[in-house]
């Protein structure tokens, strides 16, 4: 059977689909800045409120996630006993 290799698995593709992802990211944040909003609030109308509101909402899921799994976590051998 022939050894299946990704794109991914080329160090050379992987560093162009980062610098690829942040030229997106940046391109986004640009032009973020100059949509039109209709805001609700006053903290609305900072730029880029939306992406960085989603991006502590995002490691702040990532760590209640992590504090939430040393209370439920369960041993290793729990179905076995």
């Amino acid at each position: 059977m022939a050894d299946k290799t990704g794109w991914f698995d080329k160090p050379g593709n992987f560093k162009k689909f980062l610098r690829g992802f942040f030229a997106i990211l940046i391109v986004l944040l640009i032009v973020d800045l100059f949509v039109p909003k209709h805001p609700h609030f006053s903290w609305e109308y900072a730029p880029n409120f939306s992406a960085a509101y989603g991006f502590i909402s995002c490691v702040l899921l990532v760590v209640v996630a992590r504090g939430l799994r040393r209370i439920v976590m369960r041993k290793e051998d729990y179905y076995d006993s």
